[in-house]
Order: C-alpha cells, then structure tokens, then sequence
C-alpha cells in the first residue's frame, strides 16, 4: 500500500465545499485506516455515506495492485443516490452500478471493463456472482450499507452467494441504523472494530406532537394539517401501499399538490417522485416505511406518521427524516380516538391545534421540467444551464436542481418562467439533439 497517493481530508473538503467533516465520520476514517473490519452504527441522516466513501477512494489510490471496491446497498433508490455522492468527490475512477430492472447486457459490459467501484443491491449482484460477472475483479474492499435493511429484506440468501464468490482478503466496512447482536454466517469474520454514534444520535432536536381525531376525519385532520404547513417539506407515513394509494386519490381530489412513493410503484416513477420532492417542486410526499431509511431526503420540516408503525425502531427511522444530526424537525402522531398509543410513544404529548378549515393549498413556487435526454446522450448539468441561458432566456439563478437519468433529465426553475422558457426552446436543439420538454407529470 502507498499512502503517499492517497488524496487528503483537506482537499475532499474543498471538493464538497465543506468546512469540516463530524465528529463520526473522522472517527470512523481514522478507524478505517487499519486492517480490521469496522462496524459503524450511526442514525439515519448522520452523514455515513462519506464517512465510508473517503477511506474506500483512500483505499483504492493506495492499492499498488489493480484493486475494486464493492459495495453493496438493500435498494436501487439508495444506489443511484451513492452513485451521486461519490461522483461529488470528483475522483479519476469509474463506477459502475448494478441492480433490477437496469440492463444486464449493460452491466455486464460496464464490470467486462473492471471499474474501480462497483455498486449494487443484493438481488442483481448475486446474479452477476452466478454467472461468474465478480471473479475476475480482484475486490479488495466490501462495504454493506445499511446492513441491517439488508437483513430485515431478507437479502441473506442472496448475500450468501456474493461471499461465497469473493476470494479471501478482503477488507470490510459495515454500516447500520440499529445495533446488530449477532453477525450472519457469511461473513468471513466474527470480530471488529466498532464505531458507535447510535446513542449520539437520540439527542437530535425532534418536536412531537399529538392530533386526535375520529377515525372517519382522520383524513380531514391529515389535510387540515399539512395545509397549515404551506410550502414547508413535508413526510407522510403509512403502513401500507393502499393507504398511500388512497390518501393520494383524496389530496388530488382537494387540490393537494404531492408526490407519493412505495415498493409498488414503477422504478422510474419512484425516482422521478425523489426527484420532484428533493428539488423542491412538491413539498409533500406520502410514502410508505422505503422512504425511512437511506435515502437522500435533506432538510425535511414536517413528519407525520397517518399510521404508526408496530415496532419502535421503524418510528424511530421515520423521525430521523427530519432531526437530523446538528438539526431541528417536528412530528406528528394523527391518532383516532378509539386507538392506543403504543408502548414506544410517550402517551402525555402535547397537542397541536388544528386549523378549524383546510386552508386552500398554495401552489408550488417552483416547478419540474423534464427533458428527454439523458447520461447516455452525453448531456452534462453545464449543458442544461447553457440550453437555458442561452436559448431558454432564463438566469443562471432561476435554474434550481437538475437531475440527469440515463434517458430523460429534470430541473426545476421557477413556476412563473415555465412558459417563457418552453416557447424559447420550442424546435430548439441541445447540442444537435433534438429534445422534448415539457412540465413533468
């Protein structure tokens, strides 16, 4: 190993125009840097994907030998998300991302290339395992995130098959939101060293609060409530696909502009919905216990649990959407009269005020555009600006997130130039390409 070419602290810093990394994420890179497996159990929001991401690079720049990290993440939404963030480190290595419903051929072709980071979930991985897609990579380093998840999907069959396929050797980092008593069989080690800021995490600023109702008003109390939010980012949970299908039906009806998501749902359809809420264009989302864990949801005011969950640790990652580490966030409980608080929740709460009216929903500030051209046209974020600068008359300024998928992108700009810019681009074409655009559904 060759530490003298590994990139520092200092400059990841300035990549990500950070002042300073946590007191977690230096703790778990100094822990990194030896040979043991290390274990980091740090809550939702905590910042564990840089924690790892920086001593995984580190890992690779040092390596003389042709080297490839694993890593290997319980669902696809979380993938592309790390995907994002290790492109923000601005690394001369390539990754490659693999899980259900991307193209084999592709990624096949993409692993016949030996990337320096390959990512994944369980399922996909363990079929390139099987057909022998992992054996020729020489992988030095696996990392579990979200271990825990991986395990509560029930992956170990699939996870299984993934050591079985690894040679002896590696190194390994593990990540989980809760306390884990005992390691699977698979792993090939039972001791490690340990980083824990589970307890760090409980003393998050988080606000609960109590709304009763009756059973047959639950869904009145529920857009009575978040119409006093106003524009305010705002998590709905539910226990299950149906109510959130339900609940969406009677917002739409009431003028409720929101985005809902659940493991029912088309993967294009849940990334677009990510899309719409992170960027600012919806600031409601009903979603079910996917949208707890992992992924990338920043700077959520409101959550509001429509349902509670049976079991403490699933409320306690449904409010670490909004507490983040070194933040505030409120919760609301919307309890029927005739139900019971469970035994995890403080039955002495206090009780939020509702309005006496559903206040009329504002419409949004901001909305999504979309763009039918994507990665694999080879349009880059600074293209988009320039297309909208130049030829859609907008500002720099009023261009807010832009996301690029594989084959379409989204950006938000401001709902007032939404016109303006559609019939400047009309007929338009981005880099010889020509594009449909048009406000995204």
């Amino acid at each position: 190993m060759d530490k003298n070419n590994q990139t520092s602290k200092e400059t990841f810093l300035e990549r990500l125009s950070l002042k300073n990394f946590n007191k977690m994420q230096l703790e778990f890179m100094e822990k990194a840097s030896g040979d043991a497996p290390v274990m980091l159990l740090a809550p939702t929001g905590s910042g564990k994907t840089l924690a790892y991401l920086i001593p995984m690079v580190q890992h690779l720049e040092a390596s003389t030998a042709v080297a490839t990290a694993l890593i290997i993440i319980p669902s696809r939404e979380l993938a592309l998300q790390i995907t994002e963030v290790f492109k923000s480190l601005k690394t001369n290595f390539h990754a490659c991302v693999c899980y259900g419903g991307h193209s084999m051929r592709t990624e096949e072709n993409r692993l016949m290339e030996k990337p320096k980071v390959i990512l994944g979930t369980p399922g996909r991985l363990s079929e390139h395992a099987q057909k022998g897609n992992l054996t020729d990579l020489n992988i030095s380093l696996v990392i579990l995130d979200e271990f825990d998840k991986s395990l509560q999907f029930g992956f170990h069959e699939q996870l299984s098959v993934i050591f079985k396929d690894l040679s002896e050797g590696q190194k390994y980092f593990l990540t989980s939101a809760t306390t884990l008593n005992t390691l699977p069989e698979f792993l090939p080690f039972k001791t490690y060293e340990k980083v824990d800021f589970l307890k760090e995490g409980e003393v998050m600023t988080l606000l609960l609060q109590l709304v009763r109702t009756s059973s047959v008003e639950k869904i009145d109390s529920l857009m009575r409530l978040v119409s006093d939010f106003g524009q305010e980012s705002t998590l709905v949970f539910c226990n299950h696909r149906d109510a959130v299908d339900r609940i969406s039906l009677l917002l739409t009806d009431f003028g409720f502009e929101h985005v809902l998501l659940h493991g029912g749902m088309e993967q294009i359809d849940r990334e677009k919905n990510l899309i719409k809420f992170r960027s600012g264009t919806h600031s409601l989302l009903i979603a079910t216990d996917l949208a707890s864990r992992g992924l990338d949801i920043p700077e959520i005011k409101h959550i509001v649990h429509y349902q509670l969950p049976p079991k403490k640790d699933a409320f306690v990652h449904r409010n670490g959407r909004t507490a983040r580490m070194m933040a505030e966030g409120q919760s609301y409980l919307l309890l029927a009269h005739e139900e019971t608080f469970p035994e995890y929740v403080d039955n002495n709460l206090p009780e939020y005020q509702l309005p006496q009216e559903i206040k009329t929903p504002e419409s949004s500030p901001l909305t999504c555009i979309y763009l039918s051209v994507g990665k694999k046209n080879k349009v880059s974020k600074g293209d988009i600006v320039g297309f909208f600068t130049k030829r859609g008359g907008l500002k720099g300024s009023e261009i807010g997130m832009i996301n690029i998928l594989d084959n379409a992108s989204y950006v938000a700009i401001p709902t007032e130039r939404v016109d303006d810019l559609l019939n400047n681009t009309y007929n338009q074409k981005l880099k010889k390409l020509k594009v449909k655009m048009e406000v995204a559904n």
